[in-house]
């Protein structure tokens, strides 16, 4: 198996797609082919001071989804922005500057909703004809009437029509000259507001084969449209074109291209060359850029990289704004950090800037990741008092915090509450209930949040998807991965790296290891990147199988500065430790993250409880549990599980009642594996028929019991000579949709062989055989064992001898073994 899963690990390069412009094409066809000197970029055309010009500054991050990336130029170059929200008109109606009395006349016609759009070109003949006649010729003012009537159309929404004006100005013999370069960055920026970034492209494209000279603000504008309709490599693959042809990027177009970098997640090591690249070309980094790099660091949890930028800022002479505070806050919350979040805020407040909703958020966040969900609500309070009014951000997060918790019914309760406010839930809130009831194995109640999501007028989105991938994933339900990985297709989605991180957890959880390693291979075969949650998954899904040894080569990799690792990468490689039972190297990592060499966070330590616990052994398992209250954590309900478990294996039942009752006053919801575990300590006792209790008391809380639970039950009778109740279990489990597995019958078979019941054993194996569930070598020693305890070799030889009768499919290997062992038990 081990061969099967050498890792294609890195891309050398950001991924690629079709070029966006044809390498054929020769933007200055009279330059000389054999000059490898790039062109140096045209100088500013004094047109394009006005298109750029700005009455004042922002330093918020770019979001390509609602804004543009103009708004956020020095003030002092005087720059303002194209469009409608920071017009200096704002309320009033529009202000036509630039234009003649007949330019505004032409484009209050063509707006009209009532125009025959057929008819533009007509209209502006007509127009520029009786310029021509009235003697205000000039290329100049042409030029200025243009690109006064392609932003007035953009301001009305018109983005067809202004590319027609363009179009036809390009057709036009006389007019050729007045395309200015700012007419084309107004256009493509129009265009890529109403998502038309393709038309963008194309326009662009054919301009260049028209021996047009693209400029930096034309380049920079496409990256903007591509990078605002959610296709970032696009983006990307224009910036590499344009530094290709020596067009300079400027500092815009720096700032546009680094968030696009950051909504990729691509690996910091790039950004960071970005960011040198652009200070070598003489670009200094502005308030906005360090904004930008900041909100870079959430996705791979970067928080010394985030720490770092902030006081390189300050040292640049920028004083951090509120957007840079909400940014690093952002950071800190996505990386569990609370109280470094906490740092910020009263930093923030000290230098005059008033939380908002937005930092409250993140702080919740913080908290709430971390399990500190008093300390949350505590939060929640505090804005409340302040006049600030949770949102729908607010709700979502403590409903998620509470069940990563396993507190289900806090869950609801602030669900309840968001709905009793009035604040409407979204898709990401659904998400979040989905995953609860999908958790609990409440497949039902699962299926009636997705349907709800189309009744509130809420789509189904690509996390919705992932969602239920993950879900039936770490069920171990391959089908219905493949089901649901096939209706989101259908629904339009396409796969993008979440859903490949997703599936590569999803299959390895259902233990199809090289179809998770598949999966990323056709990750990478389809362009994209791995980033830190790429790495985590597969370094889990590397941990399930025991591959210590690749984990461990996966994670130098990370660390040789490919992709930081994370406290979840350090989790993975605890799991591998202990699913390979390298114990020693568990012992050396736990002490690493007690003596703080590696920061002994919150999630590590309940890890160390999770894998000690696996490993059965007790005092270590004990010490981790405590180091979680010394430092202040409060323990979730997988670490608790854990405790239940190796307390309920050891029968160390008053125990199990202290950890019990920790989680009743707690408020903790018991899940399924709490009640297996009590199941399987039961089963082992005296009481136990108490197994049996137990089980229906999981059906009556509406839990959906997996084979193990029945297995156990089923063990429980068997093992106490009670075959009927054990019979009647088993009737059961087809009842509630399940199938037996090999464990199920060998529990059957060793307690009629125990009861030298022979003929009854055999029975069984026929029937496991003819439902297609293959024996395994427990099977068979069952039997053969009792055979031999009762001194009856010749029929323990006669079983073995005819055993293929019974099972067609046994080896020669395992008849071979079978009958050594007959002889090493006799002798």
């Amino acid at each position: 198996m081990a061969e099967k899963v050498a890792l294609p690990l890195i891309l050398p390069n950001p991924p690629t797609q079709k070029p966006i412009f044809p390498n054929n094409v020769n933007p200055h066809p009279h330059s000389h082919s054999h000059s490898n000197t790039p062109t140096p970029a045209p100088p500013l055309a004094p047109l394009l001071q006005d298109l750029f010009r700005r009455n004042h500054y922002s330093s918020q991050p770019i979001d390509p989804l609602d804004r543009n990336p103009y708004s956020d130029i020095n003030a002092r170059r005087g720059r303002t922005r194209i469009g409608r929200n920071h017009d200096a008109n704002r309320g009033k109606p529009w202000s036509h500057h630039h234009l003649s009395v007949k330019g505004r006349g032409f484009v209050e016609k063509v707006s009209d909703p009532g125009f025959d759009t057929s008819r533009i070109e007509a209209e502006l003949e007509e127009m520029f004809d009786s310029r021509r006649k009235d003697g205000s010729f000039s290329l100049q003012l042409l030029s200025n009437e243009v690109l006064g009537i392609v932003k007035s159309l953009g301001f009305h929404q018109k983005g067809e029509l202004a590319l027609r004006v363009v179009d036809w100005v390009r057709k036009e013999k006389d007019f050729a000259l007045v395309l200015s370069c700012s007419v084309i960055a107004v256009v493509i920026s129009i265009l890529g507001k109403e998502g038309k970034a393709s038309a963008a492209s194309a326009l662009l494209d054919n301009l260049r084969r028209e021996e047009f000279e693209v400029d930096v603000y034309a380049y920079t504008a496409l990256i903007t449209a591509f990078s605002s309709n959610g296709r970032y490599r696009d983006a990307v693959m224009v910036f590499r074109k344009m530094e290709e042809e020596g067009c300079r990027p400027t500092l815009i177009t720096y700032n546009v291209v680094l968030n696009v970098y950051g909504k990729m997640g691509m690996p910091w090591s790039k950004v960071a060359a970005l960011v040198e690249g652009m200070k070598s070309s003489g670009v200094a980094p502005d308030l906005y850029t360090y904004n930008t790099l900041i909100s870079c660091c959430r996705r791979g949890s970067l928080c010394e990289e985030a720490a770092a930028l902030f006081q390189e800022m300050k040292s640049a002479g920028f004083s951090p704004d509120k957007v840079t505070y909400n940014a690093l806050l952002d950071v800190y919350g996505k990386s569990r950090r609370p109280n470094e979040a906490m740092g910020v805020l009263k930093e923030m407040e000290m230098n005059g800037f008033s939380p908002s909703i937005v930092t409250y958020n993140s702080l919740i966040s913080a908290y709430s990741r971390d399990g500190l969900l008093e300390e949350a609500m505590d939060l929640k309070l505090q804005m409340m008092a302040k006049g600030v009014k949770p949102d729908v951000f607010t709700y979502t997060t403590l409903l998620s915090g509470y069940e990563r918790a396993g507190k289900d019914e806090a869950a609801m309760s602030i669900f309840n509450e968001m709905r009793t406010t009035g604040c409407k839930p979204n898709i990401c809130t659904f998400n979040a209930l989905i995953k609860m009831h999908g958790n609990r194995g409440k497949f039902a109640e699962m299926m009636k949040v997705f349907e709800e999501i189309k009744n509130c007028q809420c789509q189904p989105d690509i996390v919705t998807w992932n969602t239920l991938l993950a879900i039936f994933g770490q069920n171990g339900l391959d089908s219905e991965v493949s089901g649901v990985f096939k209706e989101m297709k259908r629904a339009g989605f396409v796969p993008e790296r979440d859903t490949f991180n997703t599936l590569i957890s999803a299959y390895s959880r259902c233990g199809s290891i090289d179809q998770a390693m598949d999966i990323y291979r056709r990750m990478l075969d389809a362009g994209v990147s791995p980033d830190l949650s790429s790495y985590n998954a597969v370094l889990a899904a590397l941990a399930r199988e025991g591959f210590w040894e690749q984990s461990e080569r996966v994670f130098d990799e990370m660390k040789s500065g490919r992709c930081k690792p994370n406290e979840l990468s350090y989790c993975c490689l605890l799991h591998a430790y202990a699913n390979g039972k390298q114990i020693e190297r568990i012992n050396v990592l736990a002490e690493e993250i007690y003596s703080a060499i590696v920061e002994p966070r919150a999630v590590l330590l309940k890890t160390l409880v999770l894998v000690y616990s696996k490993c059965d052994l007790l005092t270590d398992t004990e010490r981790a549990f405590s180091e979680i209250k010394k430092r202040g954590f409060s323990p979730d309900i997988t670490t608790l599980n854990a405790m239940v478990s190796i307390y309920g294996r050891r029968q160390m039942v008053t125990k199990t009642n202290e950890i019990l009752n920790f989680m009743n006053e707690r408020g903790f919801s018991p899940s399924l594996a709490t009640y297996n575990s009590l199941m399987y300590m039961y089963s082992r006792s005296k009481a136990f028929e108490k197994a049996e209790e137990v089980l229906r008391e999981v059906l009556a809380k509406g839990l959906k019991p997996d084979i193990i639970s029945y297995n156990t039950v089923i063990y429980a009778y068997c093992r106490n000579g009670r075959l009927r109740e054990a019979s009647r279990i088993f009737s059961e489990i087809e009842d509630v949709g399940l199938e037996p597995d090999v464990i199920t019958y060998n529990t059957f078979i060793a307690s009629y062989a125990a009861d030298s019941m022979f003929v009854e054993a055999i029975n069984v194996i026929q029937y496991m055989v003819t439902h297609d569930c293959r024996p395994n070598r427990n099977t068979y020693n069952s039997i053969v064992d009792r055979y031999c305890k009762l001194k009856r070799k010749d029929e323990a030889n006669a079983f073995v001898k005819n055993l293929r009768s019974l099972d067609p499919r046994i080896s020669k290997d395992e008849e071979c073994r079978l009958a050594e062992r007959i002889q090493r038990k006799w002798h």
